[in-house]
């Protein structure tokens, strides 16, 4: 299903990379003027009346409770604490919605089918389905809320958490103001984009670049087989540490009660005198040592060049790095977010910690 636009621009999935102008997009997207079909996600339906407890006893996040029209994101973890897959939850009121990264909704859906056993919940992909991503607070988002399946009492419409750390959640970036407090970005479940044409459309490339200015990790970009939670600052909206069992949880509680993450997410500033944006896997470098690699890189309208990377927690705070990308060297300078010592036994100021208290009392704020 694709809109009618003469500028778009696609790669080889039929994803939009973006429609003629990508500052631009983003502009228009940060006004909530603009809307992103998300061609690189897909939707999983859980129907049935056990379906919201079921899926809290086997995964990373408190969803038992989950009323009408509230949003959360989860995890599933190996017996180790990886990240296998990660999925935004909306509940109707009728049926639970899991808006996935496209290439992980087989293998996710596989799974929750094997695990099921005699819950009442049953699990279906939908293909004939499609998601549509605005920024809150705009017209766009008014009109993709408009377009949204609803089989229930409310809309399937997902407001991404990041903008504040959720109830049971933790964060470890230190900042006394969190970027991602204005990313106030939702996705839309919808079975028809006639209603949406008339409105401009921003590509991936958009999308992502105010993604990465929020810090915010995505499945298909910051997480490889090594992913643990914590590195990536994801226990601030994808982990209830105080809910029941499930697997991996014991990696959760040692690393962060007790230990602290090998790797850690920072953010880079990317010299740009280089026309080259790094790819995704690219080596990162502190003088000639391999401490980490790319994980996301994009142009942003007032930052310019940036990239996530996840490096070693042993990698200086104050290093001046290097991105190699092909025969091209890119000099680049980190802003943290997971610190070296993150964990629950971290020095964190005493306001920070007020602040997150506060926060956590509401996770829809």
């Amino acid at each position: 299903m694709m809109m009618s636009h003469e500028d778009l621009v696609t790669d080889d999935d039929g994803v939009v990379q973006h429609a003629g102008n990508p500052a631009i997009e983003q502009r228009r997207l940060e006004a909530g003027e603009a809307i992103v079909p998300r061609a690189d996600r897909a939707v999983i339906e859980i129907t049935g009346p056990e379906r919201r407890s079921w899926l809290d006893s086997i995964t990373s996040q408190a969803v038992a409770s989950l009323q009408p029209g509230e949003s959360t994101e989860l995890l599933v973890l190996d017996p180790q604490g990886h990240v296998e897959h990660a999925a935004a939850v909306v509940d109707d009121g009728s049926a639970l919605w899991l808006i996935v990264d496209a290439g992980d909704a087989a293998p996710l859906a596989k799974w929750l089918t094997m695990m099921r056993f005699r819950a009442q919940a049953e699990i279906r992909v939908r293909d004939d389905l499609s998601v549509v991503g605005a920024m809150r607070g705009g017209d766009a988002f008014d009109r993709i809320v408009g377009a949204a399946v609803r089989t229930g009492e409310v809309p399937a419409v997902w407001a991404d958490p990041w903008a504040q750390v959720s109830a049971g959640g933790w964060q470890y970036a230190d900042a006394a103001e969190h970027p991602g407090v204005d990313f106030a970005w939702a996705e839309a479940i919808v079975e028809s984009t006639d209603g949406l044409a008339d409105l401009p459309i921003a590509g991936a490339l958009a999308a992502d670049a105010l993604r990465v200015a929020a810090w915010r990790p995505r499945w298909a970009a910051e997480v490889d087989e090594k992913s643990i939670p914590h590195e990536s600052d994801w226990l601030r909206t994808a982990v209830h540490l105080n809910k029941g069992c499930y697997r991996g949880q014991e990696t959760v509680a040692k690393v962060h009660n007790l230990g602290r993450p090998p790797r850690r997410l920072v953010m880079l500033h990317l010299d740009g005198s280089e026309s080259v944006l790094p790819a995704r896997g690219d080596v990162v470098l502190d003088g000639d040592k391999d401490v980490g690699a790319i994980t996301s890189a994009a142009r942003h309208h007032e930052l310019g060049p940036i990239a996530l990377a996840i490096v070693t927690r042993r990698t200086p705070a104050d290093a001046s790095l290097v991105v190699v990308s092909g025969d091209t060297r890119i000099a680049a300078s980190q802003e943290t977010i997971v610190p070296a010592d993150a964990g629950r036994t971290a020095d964190v100021p005493r306001l920070t910690r007020l602040s997150r208290r506060k926060q956590a009392t509401d996770p829809r704020a």
